[in-house]
């Protein structure tokens, strides 16, 4: 069911083993990481191995994860994907990163309307969910471009020993 996916200036490219040094190198940095609060920043290329491998099995599966490879020079510059598919209700949650050197560029933006029309078209999916810190105002002001409606705001998630509060959004796509 998940292929690669072509937009103007990118191609979604299935991740696999062979983007090992890249996850490794995205999810290693600080930066890219500083509010991803479900993992700690990868330490070794073993940590990259255990991503690819959670989004590399069999279909049917319920997540997918595509790295953005720009058209122009083949560089990887972020990924983007889905997780915690609910085949039965049409909800998906959608998860995305980019490299900071590519901020503020459009990249997220056109690799999100391409995996949210697959999602409508060939997932099946009615609603797409972000859950956001509450400090992450770019990303924020990203789902709300994106036509993302706020949900409401969670606290009880624990990491790294503190509370953090995250906004959850929500897309209709029916």
């Amino acid at each position: 069911m998940f292929i690669d996916l072509e937009t103007d200036r990118l191609i979604l490219k299935l991740i696999s083993a062979e983007d090992r040094d890249f996850i490794f190198s995205q999810f290693s940095n600080d930066v890219v990481n500083r509010y991803l609060f479900d993992a700690e920043p990868l330490i070794d290329l073993n940590d990259a191995d255990e991503i690819i491998n959670f989004y590399i099995q069999p279909e049917p599966r319920e997540q997918n994860r595509w790295i953005l490879i720009r058209k122009s020079d083949k560089r990887k510059i972020g990924t983007c994907g889905f997780h915690c598919w609910n085949k039965e209700k049409g909800m998906v949650d959608v998860g995305y990163d980019l490299k900071e050197s590519y901020w503020g560029q459009g990249y997220m933006q056109e690799a999100m309307r391409t995996i949210i029309s697959f999602a409508s078209e060939k997932m099946n999916i009615s609603r797409i969910n972000a859950c956001i810190s509450v400090d992450n105002q770019k990303s924020i002001l990203f789902v709300e471009k994106s036509g993302f409606l706020y949900h409401g705001q969670m606290k009880d998630e624990i990491f790294r020993g503190h509370k953090y509060p995250h906004k959850i959004y929500s897309l209709d796509l029916r």
